[in-house]
């Protein structure tokens, strides 16, 4: 059976897509699960992190990856997605070509934003986009600073995008980033943590959506 697609997808940058993406790829792997990570950034963060695993205790599932661009990505993500349980792709912030592509392709579509009115503004574009290709989506509030509320204004903003907001929250936790370097996620590096706790949340309810769509 061909594996459930989501792409984490913000047309700004510096939301944090491809370390989700990493954090969700080591959670959902180590729950069993055979993870391909699509990394269509030229920055190829994702594709580094996944080349640093060398090394890294196996997981109860398995992480693969690749790295592609060009027009033909939404047959290539078909063709990848046959031997795996779930596919993650990562896209660039300022490649419209390759995000149309994999918000296509996608079961459903991640959009990470950090809580402030500025990066809900600027969340539109890959709004519309979603919209557009009809794809059922989640807003991902990121970074999010500890003690931080959302005011009423900024609630509104969200709501106004139109699309649902993940129950679960992902804090600025320097365990998050500290993670990355030695190729891990989170939920490896630090399992007891409560950054991991809100990764695991996250994939969870990631899943959920995608085995039983609303």
């Amino acid at each position: 059976m061909p594996a459930s697609v989501i792409t984490i997808a913000q047309a700004k940058g510096g939301a944090g897509k491809s370390s989700l993406a990493a954090h969700l790829a080591a959670a959902c792997a180590g729950s069993g699960h055979s993870v391909l990570c699509l990394d269509l950034d030229p920055q190829a963060s994702l594709a580094a992190w996944c080349a640093r695993r060398d090394g890294v205790p196996a997981l109860a599932g398995t992480i693969a990856h690749e790295a592609m661009s060009g027009w033909r990505i939404g047959q290539r993500i078909g063709a990848a997605a046959r031997d795996h349980d779930l596919v993650l792709i990562d896209t660039p912030a300022h490649g419209e070509l390759e995000s149309r592509e994999a918000i296509r392709a996608a079961d459903l579509v991640l959009i990470p934003v950090q809580p402030s009115p500025l990066d809900v503004q600027a969340s539109t574009t890959t709004v519309r986009r979603v919209s557009d290709a009809r794809t059922g989506a989640l807003v991902v509030l990121n970074r999010v600073p500890a003690r931080a509320t959302l005011t009423r204004d900024l609630k509104a903003e969200l709501a106004a995008l139109g699309v649902p907001i993940a129950h679960a929250r992902i804090g600025n936790r320097i365990a998050i980033a500290s993670a990355l370097v030695n190729g891990r996620g989170v939920t490896e590096a630090a399992p007891r943590s409560q950054a991991a706790a809100e990764i695991s949340a996250l994939a969870q309810e990631v899943l959920g959506e995608v085995r039983h769509p609303a």
